[in-house]
């Protein structure tokens, strides 16, 4: 009964949640001086738009993802959806600039609202890692998944296949939803809690891959650019990803590692296997494309929104 009122609650419990966070924010803001608002995510445009336009500055809006095929939690609310999607047509296109955070889900932008002012801006870390004193391995004993321990990221996938691979560690390391975790089967895995980013890296470069995972289920995942990608990336480890189509796109375009099929715990095991074989070949891929994957690329581009504004 009580996971039933979770369920059915959870989205009045999220609205009125947002609802705080906008009074609080906008009190907040009363006193502030400010050449720009910069709203990230759905839940904050509302509130940004109308700061923008009482100050008349511009608005840039920052989608870390395509917001309307996001996994919806709790019971269905078709008609908040469509109001939101609607709200976000015409305040989207009403902003000076838009950013997000890769190209599947700027095309979704561009196409579902006809906006031409989207630029990819990806949540890449900065180069070099705190962590450079621990080697990476001439073999990798290990695998981590360094994210939050959710529903729709693929756990029990990750679970399964550590069974089939007992010569391979397997460790998740973040934040938990505490109910799912709870009812997690854990298997042979280690499960820890979050971490500074400086010892994720850390234990990246002992373990030597990195798992890079999410469902196929919803639009949002299969657009997505997970922070763990470019995290991998900055830590210097190959990745085990889920073939879906952005982030196997970028996986293949640069060969950073090996794909599995979504919800295939087999498929992951050998995926984990073909890793280690070609290891030190993966690890000279990740270290060719660092640049082009790490915030100093990609902070020209954030800068370049605002250099256009500034001239506007």
């Amino acid at each position: 009964h009580m996971r039933a009122a979770r369920w059915a609650l959870l989205p009045q419990h999220r609205a009125s949640a947002f609802a705080a966070w906008a009074r609080a924010a906008r009190a907040d803001a009363e006193d502030r001086v400010f050449d720009a608002v910069h709203a990230h995510d759905f839940n904050t445009l509302e509130l940004g738009a109308e700061l923008a336009r009482k100050r008349g500055v511009p608005l840039v809006y920052d989608t870390h993802e395509l917001w309307s095929g996001r996994p919806r939690v709790g019971r269905p609310t078709p008609v908040r959806a469509a109001r939101e999607a609607k709200i976000e047509a015409e305040l989207g296109r009403r902003a000076a600039a838009v950013i997000t955070v890769g190209e599947g889900v700027a095309d979704a932008l561009r196409i579902r609202y006809d906006w031409t002012h989207v630029t990819v801006v990806h949540n890449t870390f900065p180069a070099g890692t705190a962590a450079a004193d621990v080697p990476v391995p001439d073999v990798p004993t290990g695998a981590v998944y360094a994210g939050r321990i959710a529903p729709y990221r693929e756990i029990e996938t990750i679970v399964a296949a550590a069974r089939k691979v007992p010569d391979i560690a397997v460790t998740l390391v973040g934040p938990a939803d505490d109910t799912y975790l709870a009812e997690l089967d854990r298997g042979p895995t280690e499960v820890r809690g979050a971490l500074p980013v400086d010892e994720v890296d850390a234990l990246l470069r002992r373990t030597g891959l990195a798992l890079v995972t999410h469902s196929d289920r919803w639009e949002n995942h299969r657009l997505a650019m997970p922070n763990k990608l470019f995290h991998a990336v900055r830590a210097g480890v190959p990745v085990i990803a889920t073939d879906v189509q952005e982030l196997a796109r970028v996986v293949r375009k640069h060969d950073l590692g090996t794909l599995y099929r979504p919800g295939d715990a087999a498929s992951l095991a050998a995926a984990l296997r073909e890793a280690r074989e070609r290891y030190p070949e993966l690890v000279a891929n990740v270290r060719a494309a660092e640049p082009l994957l790490s915030w100093e690329h990609d902070a020209k581009a954030l800068v370049g929104v605002y250099a256009a504004l500034a001239t506007a």
